[in-house]
């Protein structure tokens, strides 16, 4: 387990530098300069335009910038941005609020995505199966900003349950309505997910080993079908933590959130490399970790599975 725990960390390091070089180059290739863009119409003297490209870094060439990139990374100095604000108090301010939204969707997709798909797997061909997959189709075919529209307006404006707008209250309450917006498509698949596998494993020869064996039809379904209809689920739900992290641009523009998806959406306006790639470096170092959790969740669903 240990090897295979620093074999995973490992290769970690190759996707990091893929990824940020990636992210980087494209950044780095975006029309426009967006060091004139800072003095608006009137545009700066060459002067300052040229200090300021020196003070960023942004006189040098592509791979230089870039080294000097993963040099701030490793000594943890990730810079300023172009208002003058220390890369780290942004993350700081924007990581918090987004990963509480995504742990709150998570929550949301995982038990409620689990628990109807199960029972859906279970009445396979029924009433409840069938609305079950209507829903969960027109949830996945809407888009995620109408969803959101119609939630604000219906619980936030008209029935006034929830707060319409995060702003600067991130209680629990705020949160509530943007991470059931942020989680509901991914609440349809794992739905789908859950209900397929239960649905196959219940006709599985090993479920009908159990039962013949005079095991209760609970202990079957707990025991046998459930641990093994979550591998797939449990596969889909470590790679979504990352999406949440990073798709959560619409979300938080419709409800105000000051969170990740609009400090990134405003640093790739600017053209701030630094802001962007320190962004995007720590949602891949979130999405692997994601996956290795899961990797690590196989053994305890599946005990045959082992880690060489």
């Amino acid at each position: 387990m240990v090897r295979y725990i620093g074999r995973r960390l490992l290769q970690m390091i190759p996707v990091f530098l893929g990824s940020t070089l990636l992210i980087y180059a494209m950044v780095f290739a975006l029309p426009g300069d967006p060091i004139q863009a800072l003095g608006g119409e009137r545009g700066l003297s060459p002067a300052v335009a040229d200090q300021i490209r020196a003070q960023f870094n942004l006189d040098q060439p592509f791979f230089i910038q870039y080294l000097l990139y993963l040099k701030g990374i490793f000594t943890l100095d990730f810079g300023n941005s172009f208002s003058g604000q220390p890369v780290m108090d942004v993350i700081a301010r924007a990581f918090p609020v987004t990963f509480k939204i995504a742990i709150l969707a998570m929550v949301f997709e995982s038990v409620l995505g689990i628990g109807v798909g199960l029972i859906a797997g279970l009445r396979k061909g029924g009433i409840f199966d069938a609305s079950v997959l209507v829903v969960s189709l027109i949830v996945i075919a809407v888009p995620t900003f109408v969803i959101g529209f119609v939630m604000q307006f219906t619980f936030g404006v008209r029935l006034n349950w929830l707060p319409p707008t995060v702003g600067g209250n991130e209680d629990f309450v705020s949160l509530l309505m943007p991470a059931a917006v942020l989680g509901a498509v991914s609440f349809a698949y794992v739905l789908r997910l859950t209900r397929t596998s239960v649905a196959e494993n219940l006709t599985a020869d090993y479920v009908r080993t159990a039962t013949a064996k005079g095991l209760s039809r609970t202990r079957v379904v707990n025991v046998h079908v459930l641990r093994n209809s979550l591998i797939p689920v449990v596969t889909f739900l470590g790679a979504d933590l990352g999406a949440l992290m990073g798709g959560a641009i619409v979300t938080e523009a419709i409800f105000n959130v000051p969170g990740v998806g609009g400090t990134l959406y405003q640093a790739i306006i600017r053209g701030e490399p630094t802001t962007v790639v320190t962004f995007v470096t720590i949602l891949v170092i979130v999405y692997i970790i994601g996956n290795l959790l899961v990797d690590l969740l196989y053994a305890v669903l599946d005990p045959r599975i082992r880690y060489v």
